[in-house]
């Protein structure tokens, strides 16, 4: 008997023995599991998996730091399948399956026009729906920065590729990062009412008595583009300027309608015969034979610029910025200008290149954002005041 208890003694002691050694095995491995994950930002998925309340550890103190090789794109192998809802105005066909397919999670798309979109934003303020927003409106983009709802501080891996011009859109916050700028407005005439001697060809002309009546624009309430295609009037001419300008347009009879394509239509449909028309609409336009012309005024064409921000409180802080970064790479760009509707822009990314037929001298200008996102409140009620649609 007493053998029988010593045997039972020594096997216990064995099992426990090797119970403790197990353990220790697997806290090593864990261990080393959250160092690797907390050090792979943002690709990985541990602050996804993390509480609502965990989820804004980018924040400006704890993301400014970030050094390049922290903020690696994500790759199949590290996403991890969870779901990312993207508010856009453009190209949902093209970035859900190429995102999804590049890292591995998915995306939700929430598409509308300008307006809609920032509707929807402040109706579920308190309480948002979306973790990145990515639309061609810079200046409403601002505006949400103003207000204290965006990723601040944060610095995409593959920032350092952006080109000269993009850079320069790039806010001190770093709340939100340039995909790309294309005309708000260039203008466009058909060629059946005027050749090109006798065509407007500055933004002045829109006020001549020469083109009273024909003349049709986008509502800068309702377009995403047409509010930065105003606001570089008001900003480069003053408050009083810019209302004095758009009185003299709308009182030569100017059209107002409520999007681009709108304005496309009236356009070939000869209730307009001359437009400030988005770029992309205009080239569509001319590509598909329609007869009209493309006219890049000497002084520019007032941009919109297409950014993306990461809202402050995402649950997948992650997948967002792997998504920010998959948007400033050159690949993905040269997609959306290859394969895209909207596909006629300057793109922010070195390497990627504008379309062969894009005018070679088209120069851009842009309404400082945050003076635009100021004054947007403002001229857009002006516009609903004044405009005739």
């Amino acid at each position: 008997m007493v053998n029988v208890r010593n045997n039972r003694t020594l096997a216990a002691i064995s099992l426990l023995s090797l119970s403790l050694a197990l353990a220790a095995c697997g806290n090593t491995s864990n261990s080393s599991n959250d160092a690797s994950n907390a050090s792979a930002s943002p690709s990985g998925s541990a602050s996804s998996a993390a509480p609502s309340s965990e989820a804004p550890s980018a924040s400006p103190s704890a993301s400014a730091s970030e050094s390049p090789s922290e903020s690696a794109s994500a790759s199949p192998a590290q996403g991890n399948g969870e779901t990312l809802t993207v508010y856009l105005n453009d190209f949902d066909d093209i970035v859900k399956p190429m995102f999804e397919e590049q890292t591995g999670y998915k995306l939700e798309i929430v598409s509308g026009n300008g307006a809609e979109i920032m509707s929807r934003i402040e109706a579920e303020k308190g309480n948002p729906h979306w973790d990145v927003v990515w639309m061609d409106s810079m200046p409403s983009i601002e505006g949400l920065g103003q207000k204290g709802e965006l990723l601040e501080g944060w610095t995409p891996a593959n920032v350092d590729n952006l080109t000269d011009f993009a850079k320069t859109f790039v806010p001190a916050s770093k709340a939100y990062y340039p995909t790309g700028a294309h005309a708000a407005s260039v203008i466009v005439y058909n060629t059946k009412a005027f050749d090109a001697a006798s065509a407007p060809k500055t933004w002045a002309d829109l006020a001549d008595k020469k083109f009273k009546g024909v003349v049709g624009m986008a509502d800068p309430a309702v377009a995403a583009p047409a509010y930065p295609f105003v606001a570089w009037f008001f900003k480069d001419k003053g408050m009083d300027g810019g209302k004095a300008y758009f009185d003299s347009v709308l009182k030569n009879g100017a059209h107002v309608y409520p999007k681009n394509p709108n304005v496309a239509k009236a356009l070939t449909g000869g209730e307009i015969k001359a437009a400030a028309l988005q770029e992309s609409n205009a080239y569509t336009l001319k590509n598909s034979g329609e007869p009209v012309e493309i006219v890049w005024p000497a002084e520019g064409a007032p941009a919109s610029v297409r950014v993306a921000a990461i809202q402050k409180d995402t649950k997948h802080a992650d997948a967002a910025k792997a998504f920010v970064e998959f948007l400033l790479d050159p690949k993905t760009q040269q997609a959306l200008i290859d394969k895209g509707d909207e596909s006629y822009f300057e793109p922010s990314a070195k390497g990627a290149t504008p379309k062969a037929d894009r005018a070679k001298d088209a120069k851009l200008v842009v309404a400082d954002a945050p003076w635009a996102a100021e004054h947007e409140a403002e001229i857009k009620q002006w516009f609903a005041d004044n405009a005739v649609k």
